[in-house]
C-alpha cells in the first residue's frame, strides 16, 4: 500500500500537495455565527485564486458534516482554480447543531464517517480526506467523547487522519489521552488545531512530546489577543525539536476574514506575511517544513476499505 492524500478530485501523491494551508474553510456555516456565513462560491473562487497567485497549491478544509461543506462545489472550485482541496467528515461541537439531529446521528456516526471517507460525502460525489472533531474549553464533554470514539473507529477502518479543534487551544492532553491512550490511534495520525491560542509553552511542549501534528493558526480578528504569540510558539517548539510536527493554517471561518472580498488577512497572508517572518526567525528550512513537507506527511495515509478506485 502507498500513502496518498485524499482530495475532492481523487487521491494524490504526497508531493503533489506543494504549499499547503493546513487548516481552513472554503465553506462554513454555523448558527453561532449568524450573518457571517462563508457560503458564496464566487468569493470562494476569488480566495482560492488569490492563494494560488502567491504560490499556494493546497487547502485543507476542516468544515465537518452538517456545517455547509458543499462537497460538489468544492470539487468544481478545485477543478476551476487548480488548487487541491482536502475535505472533512466528522462533527464539530454540539452547539453548532440541532440537538434532535445529533440524537439521530449518534447511533450511526462511525458508519457515516467511514462512508464519507470511502464512498462519498453527502450531497456530492467527492470523498472526505480527514475526520474533524472538537473538544470543549479545558475538557471533553459527552458529545466530544462520542464523536472522538466514532472518529477513532473510522480511523481504524480507513486509516484517515483525525483533526481536532481545541477550544481556545485547551484540553490537548485530554484529547491525546482519549484518542491515543484509550482508543489506540497512532499519535502521528492526530492533528491538533489552535494550540497557539493557549500560549502556555510548557503545555505546548508537553503536547508536542506526545508526537501528534500541531496545526497553528494564522491571525484573525476573533483571536487577535493571542496572534502576537504565534512566532513565540513556533520558535519554542522548533527549539525543542518539534519542527517536523508543525503545520500552518489561516482558519478563515467568517466571510469578513477573507482577503479577496472581505477584510482579510485570509489565505494569502500565510505566504505574504507569515512565511517571511518564519524565515527570518528560524530560516527557510522550517518555513518549508511547515508549509510543504509536514502537510505531505500529516495528510497522507495508506487508505483502507475504499469502495471506489
Amino acid at each position: 500500500m502507498v500513502a496518498r492524500v485524499r482530495s475532492v478530485l481523487g487521491d494524490l501523491a504526497p508531493e503533489a500537495l506543494g504549499v499547503t494551508d493546513s487548516h481552513d474553510h472554503v465553506f462554513f456555516r454555523s448558527p453561532l455565527l449568524p450573518g457571517q456565513e462563508v457560503d458564496d462560491p464566487d468569493a470562494a473562487a476569488a480566495e482560492l485564486e488569490a492563494f494560488a497567485r502567491v504560490g499556494g497549491r493546497t487547502v485543507v478544509q476542516w468544515t465537518p458534516f452538517g456545517m455547509g461543506r458543499w462537497p460538489q462545489a468544492l470539487a468544481e472550485l478545485s477543478r476551476a482554480t487548480g488548487v487541491n482541496v482536502v475535505a472533512a467528515t466528522g462533527l464539530h461541537q454540539a452547539a453548532h447543531y440541532d440537538p434532535a439531529d445529533l440524537e439521530d446521528l449518534y447511533p450511526r456516526l462511525t458508519e457515516l464517517f467511514v462512508d464519507e471517507l470511502t464512498n462519498a460525502m453527502r450531497h456530492g460525489d467527492a470523498r472526505a480526506g480527514l475526520i474533524k472533531v472538537a473538544g470543549e474549553y479545558h475538557h471533553l464533554d459527552q458529545h466530544a467523547r462520542r464523536t472522538m470514539t466514532a472518529a477513532a473507529e473510522a480511523h481504524h477502518a480507513t486509516g484517515s487522519p483525525i483533526a481536532v479543534h481545541l477550544e481556545l487551544g485547551t484540553a490537548a492532553l485530554d484529547v491525546l489521552d482519549l484518542l491515543c491512550g484509550e482508543l489506540d490511534v497512532t499519535p502521528e495520525r492526530v492533528i491538533l488545531g489552535h494550540l497557539n491560542r493557549s500560549p502556555d509553552h510548557r503545555m505546548q511542549r508537553d503536547v508536542a512530546e506526545r508526537g501528534a501534528f500541531i496545526s497553528l493558526d494564522g491571525p484573525s480578528r476573533a483571536n487577535h489577543a493571542t496572534d502576537w504569540r504565534l512566532l513565540d510558539t513556533i520558535v519554542a517548539l522548533d527549539e525543542a525539536g518539534h519542527g517536523d510536527q508543525l503545520l500552518l493554517g489561516a482558519d478563515t471561518t467568517t466571510a469578513r476574514a477573507r482577503a479577496a472580498n472581505g477584510e482579510g488577512p485570509g489565505m494569502p497572508f500565510l505566504l505574504t506575511g507569515l512565511r517571511g517572518r518564519i524565515e527570518r526567525e528560524r530560516g527557510g528550512a522550517l518555513a518549508t517544513k511547515m508549509l510543504v513537507d509536514n502537510p505531505a506527511r500529516a495528510f497522507a495515509v495508506e487508505w483502507r476499505g475504499s469502495d471506489r478506485a
